[in-house]
């Protein structure tokens, strides 16, 4: 009824149509593409109707709470060359964006190493890793290529999700496939205020940081300052919306509908950022490091018995 209340409220709204069922809006409308914006569990379901319609899809983050799943529906978005992207709006955030040109073309050119913070206190964020540390997983991987090897440490210090996880702060250390490496370091034991997030990149002799996806610092020269870089905010902007990089990423899936651009982010990203999840909670499991890819049958039978995300 909680559902329905709410549909019929945008409906009213905004205007379109409300559906219970996402099979029937799927049959009855002529559509152009799709926001999968559901529950976590069911994003892959959700998907795969959307694909097997021939419908571009854009799919919320967590990709898919199965690697089973995921995998599956990055298979069929490629065998019916369906356009699948996945939430990663931080590469699309104007910080970042900046960041990767400096990376791509210098002077943070061939980074070695990789440092990221997430600290989120909100109370409802039960998923500390699939909701909120899964963004600097996907920057992570954003800069530094895939990763090859991670290795997590973690205590439940305040146990904050005592029926969920065995942790609730973690530093997970990463190798990647080019041979850099990187950490990530997470908790939900700090405010819900900001800041929540920092990133460092370290290339020879220059690196780069992003405060809060709001300021970039460039650092290049012994002699010479640092660089900082901020974007100016017209009384017309909404901040979290631009800056946050959704109307880039939302932007960037209406050109791919059009056939103007490729997906900045692929529905295979937004699964291996899931993947970086589930390998962290199997390597403060196994207390070792875990290597990567994952088999997505395995490392989802593994995962279960680690946590329940029902709970």
């Amino acid at each position: 009824h909680l559902e329905e209340r709410y549909g019929r409220n945008i409906e009213q709204t905004w205007g379109g149509r409300w559906y219970a069922d996402h099979q029937a809006m799927l049959d009855q409308e002529k559509l152009d593409g799709v926001l999968v914006l559901s529950s976590s569990d069911v994003h892959a379901e959700h998907a795969i109707a959307c694909i097997e319609k021939g419908l571009p899809a854009l799919v919320e983050k967590p990709f898919s709470m199965s690697l089973v799943d995921g995998d599956r529906v990055c298979r069929l978005a490629g065998e019916r060359n369906v356009p699948l992207m996945a939430v990663a709006n931080k590469r699309f955030s104007p910080p970042y964006r900046r960041a990767k040109q400096y990376v791509e073309e210098g002077p943070v050119d061939n980074p070695a190493m990789f440092c990221g913070k997430f600290n989120l206190g909100y109370d409802y964020a039960v998923q500390m890793l699939e909701g909120g540390t899964v963004h600097v997983f996907d920057l992570s991987q954003f800069f530094m290529g895939d990763t090859a090897r991670l290795h997590a440490t973690g205590v439940n210090k305040y146990q904050r999700y005592p029926d969920r996880y065995t942790f609730d702060n973690a530093v997970i250390t990463l190798e990647y496939a080019s041979g850099s490496v990187g950490q990530v370091c997470t908790t939900p034991s700090a405010l819900s205020l900001k800041p929540w997030e920092r990133v460092e990149i370290y290339g020879k002799n220059a690196w780069l940081a992003v405060e809060d996806q709001y300021e970039l610092l460039l650092y290049d020269s012994e002699e010479g300052p640092a660089k900082s870089w901020k974007p100016v905010i017209p009384n017309t902007l909404i901040y979290d919306e631009e800056f946050g990089g959704y109307m880039g990423l939302v932007e960037n899936f209406l050109e791919v509908i059009r056939g103007n651009e490729a997906p900045f982010v692929t529905g295979r990203e937004g699964y291996k950022a899931y993947e970086l999840t589930v390998a962290t909670h199997l390597s403060l499991d196994r207390k070792g490091p875990v290597d990567l890819p994952l088999d997505p049958a395995e490392g989802d039978a593994e995962r279960n018995k680690v946590i329940d995300y029902n709970a």
